[in-house]
């Protein structure tokens, strides 16, 4: 496809944070955040089963069942199933009643949507995709992709993808598959750039809309470095200094540079994050800036 059949802007809130994402918080807390993100002019909003076994999508849901449908756009993600029954600790704090298991089949892929929708309480999803099919390649290419094929032809949603924390295997979805986006988690920030090798460059001559996330990179980038930051942190946070670009703009920026990429996601645990994020989105960054930086960049 040339272009995307849907409208994705250029800011979304992504939501791992409010599954309790290493920091629990309350569900009037992850209301606020939407709240705020709503106020901000944000209308993209991301989540997934796997976000504190679905608590994200109960909570996003909740927040914007409210709102004028088609004023916003809503993705979601297939290949883990919300189970009754303890699991392996993870990396959301939330009580141990429930846990995922993972599913890439047809039936495993209708489910999953119909359960994100119930779990929503909203009536529809505009974009789903595939959500780490690292170990699944290929059950994930020849059934659970196909399958998201025709919930897009039935107008059930209104575009599919792959979300991944990897470049390469994303990079041979959109060679061998037909993706209307990617969601390139931890690959193309100021401080891992492996999308931008093949994976961009593939995307863009494919109209392959891209949707980066895990810009501050788990956090890194998400304010001006201290003295015991890591080097290159440090050498990205000079260049910041003197052309008085907050370190967050710049992260959140350096994505959209790509001409391929159409949208960042980031996320919040609190109000005040989401009003301190498009703060630095709203900063200008000049063209000698980038220059600087990119003689600092490996």
């Amino acid at each position: 496809m040339t272009v995307p059949p849907v409208n994705l802007p250029q800011l979304g809130l992504g939501g791992g944070p409010l599954g309790n994402y290493l920091v629990p918080i309350t569900d009037d807390q992850a209301y606020a955040v939407v709240d705020a993100a709503w106020e901000a002019g944000i209308r993209y909003f991301d989540t997934a089963p796997f976000y504190g076994n679905g608590l994200s999508e109960r909570r996003m849901g909740m927040a914007l069942r409210a709102r004028p449908r088609d004023s916003f756009v809503l993705s979601t993600k297939v290949g883990r199933l919300v189970r009754p029954g303890p699991g392996e600790p993870g990396i959301f704090d939330v009580p141990p009643t429930h846990h995922c298991e993972w599913d890439f089949s047809r039936d495993g892929v209708l489910r999953s949507v119909d359960e994100s929708v119930e779990r929503l309480g909203i009536d529809r999803v505009d974009v789903v995709l595939l959500h780490d099919p690292d170990r699944h390649w290929p059950q994930a290419l020849d059934e659970a992709l196909p399958t998201l094929a025709e919930l897009r032809a039935q107008g059930v949603v209104r575009a599919v993808g792959v979300g991944m924390n990897q470049a390469e295997m994303l990079d041979r979805f959109v060679k061998y598959a037909d993706p209307d986006l990617v969601l390139a988690a931890n690959t193309c920030t100021l401080l891992r750039r492996t999308a931008l090798a093949e994976l961009l460059p593939r995307c863009e001559s494919q109209g392959v809309a891209v949707v980066a996330a895990s810009v501050f990179d788990r956090g890194l980038l998400a304010t001006d470095p201290g003295a015991d930051a890591p080097g290159e942190i440090q050498r990205i946070g000079r260049v910041c200094a003197r052309h008085g670009v907050p370190l967050a703009a710049a992260a959140m920026r350096f994505p959209l540079r790509q001409p391929a990429v159409r949208s960042i996601l980031v996320g919040a645990h609190l109000p005040g994050q989401i009003r301190a994020n498009m703060n630095a989105f709203a900063r200008d960054i000049p063209d000698e800036f980038w220059a600087d930086l990119e003689r600092v960049l490996p």
